[in-house]
């Protein structure tokens, strides 16, 4: 049987599916600075409540990946701006599904009115790097030493996409 992969919108119940993928993506070491999982009330209130997706899997018959983008700013300046989160289980890396998600959450974000996305991703995090450049983010540059992780500093890589559509009038 041949994998299908749809994307839709996350509801509340699919938070344990997606608190599972975010601790897989924790045990790395190389996905973020958090070193555990919020609840569901604390990561719904920290994202914006659209575009927020998940990827399900035909043949397991649940959430393999989601995507999401949070608020870099509460000044109006910056309203149009976002910080994705973009994560894949394990054993669905490599399959196109970060691809997907991030290209629908891109689009999604353009509908809503927003005209910068940006990531912040560990320099050894190359799939990451990978997946946002072949979705148009370019490299602004490498903040060094922004955060440590278990007493240890690391390092960043900030990336951005502006549209192409939304904020050129």
């Amino acid at each position: 049987m041949e994998e299908e992969i749809t994307i839709r919108r996350i509801v509340p119940a699919d938070w344990e599916a997606v608190r599972s993928i975010y601790l897989e993506g924790l045990a790395t070491g190389d996905a973020t600075f958090e070193t555990e999982a919020p609840s569901w009330g604390k990561w719904d209130e920290s994202h914006l409540s659209v575009p927020r997706l998940v990827a399900v899997s035909s043949t397991e018959g649940g959430v393999v990946g989601w995507a999401a983008l949070a608020r870099v700013s509460s000044r109006a300046v910056y309203g149009g701006v976002a910080e994705v989160s973009v994560y894949v289980a394990d054993n669905f890396r490599g399959k196109g599904i970060g691809t997907a998600l991030l290209k629908q959450l891109i689009a999604q974000s353009e509908q809503k009115g927003l005209w910068t996305l940006q990531a912040s991703v560990f320099p050894e995090n190359i799939a990451s790097l990978t997946l946002h450049k072949i979705c148009g983010f370019r490299e602004v540059g490498t903040r060094h030493r922004i955060g440590t992780v278990k007493g240890i500093w690391r390092d960043t890589v900030l990336l951005e996409r502006r549209s192409e559509i939304v904020g050129n009038e």
